[in-house]
């Protein structure tokens, strides 16, 4: 099943519809807006070069003219920022929250002067240009150096627009984040298929934390029979490693012939899937846990890795009981250590789940006016016979099915595809949202966040 995004934009507004995992983002005008990261396009894309399904890169939203608009509102809202702070009957509070948010948009209005003052040098070059008509060869000199230098213009506008439109895209907090993955295998009649194919895709992103220079540290690791894996989890520490991963979330679809297992019998292709968590741990992450609250059981270690594991009840599990949210870690030969890092997986599961109940929150008014959007199925395919994997969020897809399953380039080339539109949703939405509070009324909920 595909769902269908659109984008409705007209003179007069900004209207974003599409399907998706909501998140939150801070934006320019300090409004919180919706994330909607998995947004997934008809169709299956046969080629090698990705698709894209409406504007090529950040760069061509310049010209949108509700883009336009949002940006003008922008830079009248810095020019009074600059007006405001010259007055000397200023309280000491009032001048720092204006001055924080003169600060933030510092960057977009430098860049919107750069693009202004490349227009008007582009003007004057094309003026002398049209005025040279001569015959001679030095006025065909000069035309064709003028030509060179308006080519150079041209090129350095594209680049000023670009750079523009990047500044505007609300920026996620916990990008900067280290992160906790988890890959739970699907449950469907061919479950063999599903447990390899969670292997496979944690033993790809332990590939690609390798690629990025990041640090990978186990956590669980739960084996299934003919090689596969039930369950596993894992700590990956680095530099912006959140906002690598978080679009990698979600239901991942895999079709092939088995190569071991119940199903490899029958030689015909299967279809599995299997489930990419991904939860972000912030250096300061605000969660109370009160120790009354919560259940700690010890039990014997399943699986390999070594007699004591598994003669001693050094596993151990944590279950928040208000919430029945579970932990646990069996990775180690000590209970201590097992027990710390099942209470930071219990921690980061509890602070993801404190951020969805607010998001819930915010976006209930604003879905009574978009409707609401049913979860994607899946968000990308893995098909192993025509050797071809495609994201259906993007459209995006790629050949080579070994090579990206090795965590390298080809997978950082599919994630950065993914990042670049999210942020043009990011920005779209933004757009759209910038004019909500002056049609319902939220402009105080707004400013008290």
């Amino acid at each position: 099943m595909f769902l269908n995004r659109c984008f409705r934009l007209c003179n007069g507004c900004c209207r974003v519809v599409y399907s998706g995992r909501k998140r939150e983002w801070r934006t320019l005008t300090g409004y919180r807006t919706a994330k909607y990261a998995n947004t997934t396009v008809v169709g299956l894309c046969a080629t090698v070069v990705p698709r894209h399904h409406f504007h090529s890169d950040l760069g061509d939203l310049h010209n949108n003219e509700c883009v336009q608009k949002y940006l003008q509102q922008l830079m009248e809202e810095y020019r009074d920022l600059g007006r405001k702070l010259q007055h000397d009957h200023l309280s000491e509070s009032d001048r720092k929250v204006l001055s924080r948010r003169q600060t933030e948009l510092l960057p977009v209005a430098l860049l919107f002067e750069s693009v202004q003052q490349a227009l008007k040098d582009q003007e004057e070059v094309t003026s002398l240009l049209h005025s040279c008509t001569g015959v001679k060869d030095e006025d065909k000199l000069f035309a064709q150096q003028l030509k060179e230098e308006e080519e150079q213009i041209s090129q350095k506008l594209l680049s000023l627009r670009k750079d523009l439109v990047k500044a505007l895209v609300p920026t996620d907090p916990l990008d900067p984040s280290n992160i906790l993955l988890e890959v739970v295998s699907g449950r469907t009649t061919g479950g063999d298929i599903c447990q390899q194919f969670t292997r496979e895709m944690f033993d790809m992103y332990q590939g690609f934390a390798s690629f990025k220079n990041w640090d990978f540290d186990l956590i669980n690791y739960t084996n299934a029979e003919y090689g596969g894996l039930h369950h596993a989890a894992a700590r990956i520490t680095g530099e912006n490693v959140y906002r690598h991963l978080k679009n990698e979330g979600g239901t991942h679809r895999v079709q092939r012939i088995p190569e071991v297992g119940l199903s490899s019998r029958m030689q015909r292709i299967h279809t599995g899937t299997m489930t990419v968590i991904i939860l972000p741990q912030p250096a300061e992450m605000d969660v109370h846990i009160d120790q009354k609250d919560l259940r700690i059981d010890t039990y014997r270690s399943r699986g390999a890795g070594g007699q004591s594991v598994n003669t001693t009840d050094s596993a151990v599990r944590i279950v928040h009981l208000p919430t029945g949210i579970t932990a646990e870690c069996q990775q180690t030969r000590s209970q201590l250590q097992n027990k710390d890092t099942a209470m930071r997986v219990l921690r980061a599961r509890l602070y993801q789940s404190m951020l969805g109940k607010e998001s819930e929150q915010r976006l209930a008014s604003r879905k009574q006016q978009v409707g609401s959007r049913s979860q994607s199925e899946r968000i990308r395919t893995y098909n192993f016979s025509q050797d071809r994997v495609t994201d259906h969020r993007t459209g995006y897809t790629t050949r080579d099915i070994k090579e990206f399953m090795r965590g390298g380039e080809a997978l950082q080339n599919l994630i950065s595809d993914v990042l670049e539109h999210a942020e043009m949703e990011a920005l779209l939405e933004e757009v759209e949202n910038s004019k909500q509070p002056k049609a319902s009324g939220q402009s105080a909920d707004h400013r008290s966040q």
